[in-house]
């Protein structure tokens, strides 16, 4: 337990050896998983507050809450997969030696700083959507100084690679959301 919460402190301060470590460590990728999950229940819960506050209807809120629950595992497993595609054939350097197993643990561990997604609630409201705007901002931070880490960047390849996977990753999100259902 004290190797994964060093590792979620070194993660959060944007530490470079943090990331060079957690991408070395094989055995890492369930940390990186539990950082996930845990950061999927904090902005679930952060949901289900501001939507009870909102009057939701219950099955609204119910709808909101399991979408909010999955924005981080399907960001950092597809953001992961076109990070490593985009990282590994079309910036790739000759100091670029990575498998996606490496970008996952990484960008894993970048999802720290969305623990603190918890604060949103802080009212008045103007305070909490700042606060969540920093932490955005700060997890953002994050995932490209892991991408950079793990892909053995510079970090304006590693913006790159970020923009790209963002950008490939929105493509998919909202082709499948006009997509005609099958049935």
């Amino acid at each position: 337990m004290s190797t994964l919460l060093r590792r979620m402190a070194g993660a959060a301060r944007l530490d470079a050896a943090t990331y060079e470590e957690v991408e070395a460590d094989r055995g890492s990728l369930g940390q990186a998983a539990c950082v996930v999950l845990a950061a999927s229940l904090v902005v679930a819960t952060a949901r289900a507050w501001h939507g009870l506050h909102a009057g939701f209807e219950p099955a609204q809120l119910a709808f909101q809450v399991v979408l909010s629950a999955l924005e981080p595992l399907v960001l950092w497993l597809g953001g992961s997969a076109f990070a490593y595609m985009v990282g590994a054939s079309f910036f790739r350097g000759r100091e670029t030696h990575t498998d996606f197993a490496e970008v996952l643990r990484t960008t894993g561990f970048a999802f720290t700083p969305a623990l603190l997604l918890a604060l949103v609630i802080v009212p008045p409201a103007s305070l909490g959507l700042a606060l969540g705007l920093v932490v955005r901002a700060w997890t953002l931070a994050a995932l490209v100084v892991a991408i950079r880490q793990a892909l053995d960047f510079d970090t304006p390849r590693a913006i790159g690679t970020f923009g790209a996977a963002a950008l490939l990753l929105w493509l998919v999100l909202w082709g499948a959301s006009i997509a005609p259902l099958p049935f």
